[in-house]
């Protein structure tokens, strides 16, 4: 069952984005619809990383409220860098999750460059994060390995399959702080990382209309063309809920914590 704080956030995506959903064709939104879709989302996610509002959401989690077993299912060690940890699903259309940084770590650095399979909103909420946006283009500077990312049939892998080579153009550099944050269109590439001394957080809202079948990632090297699978390891439910804990202490909410 749903504790308050969980409701009243089901209730915002739901609110805010389902709208959105029957509008999406094969190849996902495009156009007006998905750049309604991106303000949208980021709305709805500036709202929920309010400090008091967030704090008491990851408190409710901690203790266990909502679907524990489900989400740490869903959570893992992600191979771009970061912590992956899922808040809630809105019957998997929408899905909110918490991206904990560790500047530091054996994975800490830059992502590939990539792009998404449906529009994504983020809002920092510790530390900062660093973007870089970019554009393909037959005379960039930057030479990459294109590959299609998928999902394996079991879906507990990454699956990388080798798609040629491109040129690629930056197009933006970006640092955003905490208060602050960005929504994108699926096809957008970027790439980001962080670039506090500390750890960041972000609150990820990753939207459920019009998903793409794969993505696009590019890289400068160090794989050697093959297709790759990356294999997802999931939390265990106890280590999932110290994770949440650990979250809390990040934000500033062991207040609330103490509380639930």
């Amino acid at each position: 069952m749903g504790g308050r704080h969980v409701l009243r956030a089901r209730r915002l995506i739901e609110g805010s984005l389902d709208g959105f959903v029957g509008l999406a064709g094969p190849d996902g939104l495009d156009g007006p619809d998905e750049e309604d879709l991106v303000r949208a989302a980021r709305a709805v996610v500036a709202e929920l990383g309010s400090p008091g509002r967030l704090s008491a959401l990851v408190a409710e989690l901690a203790a266990g409220v909502g679907d524990p077993s489900g989400c740490a299912r869903l959570s893992y060690r992600h191979v771009l860098g970061f912590d992956k940890l899922l808040l809630l699903s809105v019957d998997t259309r929408h899905m909110l999750r918490a991206h904990v940084w560790h500047p530091g770590s054996h994975r800490a650095g830059r992502e590939d460059i990539h792009n998404h399979r449906s529009a994504l909103a983020s809002f920092v909420v510790r530390g900062t994060l660093g973007m870089e946006l970019y554009e393909t283009a037959g005379d960039g500077p930057l030479a990459a390995a294109r590959y299609r990312e998928s999902l394996s049939a079991e879906f507990s892998d990454w699956l990388l399959e080798p798609a040629g080579r491109a040129r690629l153009r930056l197009t933006q550099t970006a640092e955003y702080a905490a208060g602050s944050g960005y929504a994108l269109p699926s096809y957008a590439l970027h790439r980001a990382w962080c670039a506090s001394p500390g750890a960041a957080v972000t609150l990820f809202l990753e939207t459920g209309a019009g998903r793409r079948r794969y993505t696009d990632v590019f890289t400068g090297g160090g794989r050697d063309g093959r297709a790759q699978a990356y294999v997802k390891e999931p939390l265990e439910v106890a280590e999932y809920l110290a994770e949440l804990r650990v979250l809390a202490e990040l934000i500033g909410g062991s207040e609330e914590l103490a509380r639930s």
